[in-house]
């Protein structure tokens, strides 16, 4: 019984420290686009702005889940790991951003969340700009990478 407890404690621990990573990353998206990202994705149905949080939670889901899995025994230092490598990958998604935007025409942010002047079906303005999904890719590369540093 001793040792189900620990494990449920262990993964509300883990748990904290992933979705805290991943409001890490939803912040980071907010930072590097114009507007309101909330809005821009539940009100406005922004297809842009959602995948460029899409692919930027599910990096930072593979690389905490990497990090867990790979973790030492010892609790605590697993938390440790799992903090670190999670934040070196967002770190590394937002030189990716920021080396994107500076070989790119006009600011990346504002291209990706415009769509580019594209309609989604059924008129919701915020089609995918294809820049969108260089940048997806991206991340999803970025965190690929550190996942397999991690292991």
């Amino acid at each position: 019984m001793d040792d189900l407890l620990d494990e449920i404690g262990a993964t509300f621990a883990y748990g904290a420290v992933g979705i805290a990573l991943m409001a890490i990353g939803y912040l980071v998206v907010e930072v590097t686009t114009p507007g309101r990202l909330g809005k821009q994705i539940w009100t406005e149905g922004n297809r842009g702005a959602a995948l460029l949080l899409s692919a930027k939670l599910l990096g930072i889901g593979a690389i905490v889940t990497t990090a867990i899995i790979t973790s030492d025994d010892d609790l605590s230092d697993g938390l440790i790991d799992t903090a670190v490598f999670g934040g070196i990958g967002i770190v590394l998604m937002i030189v990716a951003f920021l080396l994107l935007d500076v070989t790119t025409p006009g600011k990346l942010g504002a291209t990706l969340v415009d769509g580019g002047g594209a309609t989604a079906p059924g008129g919701v303005a915020g089609g995918i700009h294809p820049a969108g999904w260089v940048v997806a890719a991206a991340d999803l590369g970025v965190a690929a990478i550190v996942a397999g540093a991690v292991s």
